[in-house]
């Protein structure tokens, strides 16, 4: 393998020397690493490790880096994998919906309404379902094998890369601890496919999902740019009148493609996130030739076709001809200086071939104001990034939205921007952006505050889960499976079982910095346990922030946050500390990759001269769409994807801990049974909302079963659960369907339901329990059966009476009893010194045809252990 090339080779070179420099520099120099997560040298190890590799592979393609993600992946045999197209009807109403959301003034501000939803040829939209074998074949045994817990996730990685793939190992930790199916849809990537196609691969998902699943069953997850892929989904479901999940997970979404936030500007030693945003070496598909560049290309493809070719694609020619990336204009002082113009006012060149994007980045620096003119961002133009379906923070209001649990990374760049989301959720009006239109307004008063738990993890990293072979993602992971639960317990008016492996879990058991504890101590209050209940929303939020040991205490108020002080006209609005870094490291790829950046001008002059297929009046894609430089010999086949040594070792270590987990479990086993799952009770018995408003957060005890339930508690109001099931009644397809069997179910189902307290009836041997009439698979006990064919004369040791009752004959209530005066009397009580006597052979009494009746009080009972035939 060549090892200038992005392959495992290459990126085992890269890192190497980072991972043994760590391991050095983590015990020689631990006194800055101490209360720090760092202080894991497991997390110091692969915070360094995906460092090092972001670094390396910004000096290689993006195309490079998307292949190298892309790559197969082995999963483990423990792991169910199954692939899943979804119909073409869904992925036109997803355009639909996104269309609709756009407005005309969107629709021409992308560029059109078909460039977008065009996709290779043979490339149909696909995704995978991830689950445990075990929980497969349990459902297998159900009459349907239909689940109730569903999970979309949506797959981060800058929208530019990454898969399911590189992520499964992550998906399938989730799908573990809350015994549910995953499903990720393999969504297509920018800036070869940028904003909005993305994102309507992932609405086609949702609705595909919504032709097989209740709304109430499905729960919305995704990581970095798969969180504000998700909240823009939910956006547009919500504005839309399509039926909501139960609840949504956003890991560190990604919210602000601006940069608008304070924790963008500053220092960030715990992150891995490039400070200066992403750079790569120059390619076909990246960075897209800004203005000037493309005035200058169309002018070189004339002369090609003139027959100038070899002058026209003359290397040192194109090198000095390459534009700045900005245009510079005395001005005042720094600071912002141009706010730039909305998405819907963008302007598209004569030619088509490029937009005026520099307007939306005009920002003062060392007194000039500087426009931008190259794109920044690879998930759309700069003029669409404060667009709110591109970064939904903008959005005029986040009410009206499925519960949200908000993880952020409290040493992560973006922290701010997802803790601003978070407050901006759950008070609408307080966060609402300045100078709203009618639209707007209505949509504030429309939609009520969004409940969201909020959790800022002290300087964690970005997307800390990544990281899951250490103690701190083992809490987040937790912390995940018990609001998924909770969300669906609260929408299907249930309890819901999931994992507690807290005690035979690898981390907990086998991390060196855990803390240390006397024999009568406990943990303080511990985020994630298993089945422990959420603590009461107040205003509509739990804000928590902690600790690396999963120790919960009270986040700061909203006037200590930096990300909820500023002023509403700054949000959305670009400021000069990150465009200068970005600037000086563009200047830095530029004078050295400029001979790499001069070839692909020379490809592009060349294909401009033979020309483009295009969509059509109206239709402009963006400069780095690839829909837009179709050539009409060109078929634009994807590569097929090859087995990754790097990410498959990458996938055992993240793997190696549930694999250790699900081997302790079987063990476990055989000394302790599972517990059962509760029966659909509908929440009856659960704490009113006053009640659970009041109530002081539950302690944090270890347990030492596998499984707990977890049930509503009425933490949220149950009028936005009712305007949500309303919802889900009128515009589900099955929703019909689901209600009658709800109601055949609940005729059916028992008054007091299985409970701790329930003791379920037990046959004739007082060991097979029956519930509703039907023998379990099991016993209770080891006590040996006494039935009357195991009963001896020295079976009298305990005080138990011989026979219940006198036997009578069924057809005669008259009849005389049967009785032997030299037996022992009926109803005698036993004890060790009753003599037992055995009655005479000749006052034995047949039973008749028809089989005997105890006699009960005025009425005949049949005997409950013998079965009657007609």
């Amino acid at each position: 393998m060549n090892p200038l090339k992005l392959n495992t080779t290459s990126v085992s070179l890269a890192v190497t020397p980072t991972v043994v420099s760590t391991l050095f520099s983590h015990y020689l120099n631990r006194n800055p690493l101490k209360q720090k997560p760092t202080a894991h040298l497991s997390y110091d190890e692969g915070l360094h490790l995906v460092r090092t590799f972001l670094e390396f592979a910004s000096h290689h393609t993006v195309e490079e880096l998307q292949a190298f993600t892309a790559q197969w992946v082995p999963h483990p045999q423990w792991v169910k994998v199954e692939d899943a197209d979804i119909p073409e009807n869904q992925i036109v109403r997803s355009a639909g919906l996104i269309e609709a959301q756009l407005g005309p003034a969107g629709v021409r501000a992308v560029g059109g309404r078909r460039w977008w939803q065009w996709r290779r040829p043979h490339s149909p939209l696909k995704a995978e379902w991830i689950e445990m074998r075990s929980d497969y074949h349990e459902r297998k045994k159900l009459a349907d094998g239909a689940t109730k817990r569903v999970m979309l996730y949506v797959h981060g990685g800058a929208y530019f890369f990454g898969s399911v793939d590189e992520h499964r190992y992550q998906m399938q930790r989730h799908a573990r601890k809350l015994k549910a199916r995953v499903f990720a849809p393999r969504y297509r990537l920018s800036p070869q496919f940028p904003f909005p196609c993305g994102l309507q691969d992932c609405l086609a998902a949702y609705l595909y999902l919504l032709t097989m699943q209740d709304p109430s069953t499905i729960v919305l997850a995704g990581d970095s740019a798969g969180g504000g892929m998700v909240l823009s989904m939910m956006c547009v479901l919500r504005d839309k009148g399509i039926p909501l999940p139960a609840g949504a997970v956003l890991i560190s979404p990604w919210v602000d493609l601006t940069h608008s936030f304070p924790s963008v500007s500053g220092d960030n030693p715990f992150d891995y996130i490039p400070s200066s945003g992403f750079h790569h070496k120059p390619s076909r598909a990246w960075p897209p030739p800004n203005e000037d560049d493309m005035a200058m290309l169309k002018e070189q493809a004339i002369k090609a076709r003139a027959g100038k070719e070899k002058s026209a694609t003359k290397l040192n020619t194109l090198e000095k001809k390459q534009a700045a990336p900005i245009t510079l204009t005395p001005t005042a002082a720094d600071g912002v200086a141009v706010n730039g113009l909305s998405g819907d006012n963008v302007e598209a060149t004569e030619d088509n071939s490029t937009y005026k994007t520099a307007l939306q980045l005009s920002v003062t620096i060392d007194g000039k104001l500087t426009v931008v003119k190259d794109q920044i961002q690879m998930y759309t133009t700069n003029a669409l990034l404060s667009h709110p379906m591109v970064s939904p923070v903008l959005q005029p209001t986040l009410g009206g939205l499925p519960p949200l649990l908000i993880m952020v990374g409290g040493g992560e760049v973006l922290r701010d921007e997802q803790i601003y989301l978070a407050h901006k959720c759950a008070n609408p009006e307080k966060y609402a952006p300045p100078g709203l239109d009618e639209a707007g307004l209505a949509q504030l008063k429309r939609y009520k505050p969004t409940d969201v738990q909020l959790q800022v993890w002290d300087d964690l990293c970005h997307v800390a889960p990544t990281l899951s072979f250490t103690r701190p993602a083992k809490y987040m992971y937790r912390a995940v499976a018990q609001f998924g639960a909770w969300a669906l317990a609260r929408a299907q008016q249930t309890e819901i079982e999931i994992l507690d492996d807290d005690e035979i879990s690898v981390i907990s058991s086998s991390d060196d910095d855990a803390p240390q504890l006397g024999s009568n101590e406990s943990l303080p209050q511990q985020v994630g346990k298993a089945g422990m209940p959420l603590p009461p929303f107040k205003k509509h939020m739990i804000r928590q922030r902690i600790t690396r040991h999963g120790v919960v205490h009270e986040l700061a108020p909203e006037s200590e946050l930096p990300g909820c002080t500023m002023k509403q006209e700054e949000v959305g609005v670009v400021t000069p500390t990150p465009v200068r870094r970005w600037l000086e490291t563009k200047a830095v790829f530029d004078k050295k990759f400029s001979n790499a950046k001069a070839k692909v001008h020379k490809t592009i002059i060349k294909d401009m001269a033979s020309g483009y297929v295009d969509f059509g009046d109206g239709e402009q894609p963006p400069p780095s769409a690839l829909a837009g430089r179709r050539k009409a010999a060109d078929e634009l086949m994807d590569r097929k994807r090859r087995k990754s040594i790097g990410l498959a070792l990458w996938s055992l270590w993240g793997s190696k801990h549930d694999e250790m987990t699900m081997q302790r479990e079987k063990k476990a086993d055989t000394d302790a049974a599972k517990t059962s799952m509760a029966t659909e009770s509908s929440g009856e018995g659960s704490r009113s909302l006053r009640d659970v408003d009041e109530q002081d957060p539950p302690p944090m005890m270890r347990r030492g079963s596998k499984t707990k339930i977890v049930v509503d508690e009425h933490q949220t109001s149950d009028s936005q659960l009712a305007d949500s099931q309303a919802t889900a009644a009128k515009d589900t397809p099955v929703a019909a369907l689901i209600e009658k069997r709800k109601e055949q179910e609940r005729r059916g189902s028992r008054a007091d339901g299985l409970s701790p307290d329930y003791s379920p009836g037990t046959g004739v041997a007082g060991k097979r329990p029956f519930i509703d009439g039907i023998a379990l698979p099991f016993s209770l006990g080891k006590k040996d059966a006494e039935t009357a064919s195991m009963m001896t004369l020295m079976s009298g040791g305990d005080s138990r009476p011989i026979s219940p009752m006198p036997i009578v004959h069924r057809d005669n209530e008259d009849a005389e009893e049967v009785r032997d005066s030299q037996a022992t009397e009926v109803g005698t009580e036993l004890s060790p010194e009753t003599e037992l006597k055995r009655p005479q052979l000749d006052n034995f009494v047949t039973a008749q045809e028809d089989l005997p009746l105890f006699k009960g009080k005025g009425k005949e009972v049949a005997d409950p252990g013998v079965e009657q035939t007609a």
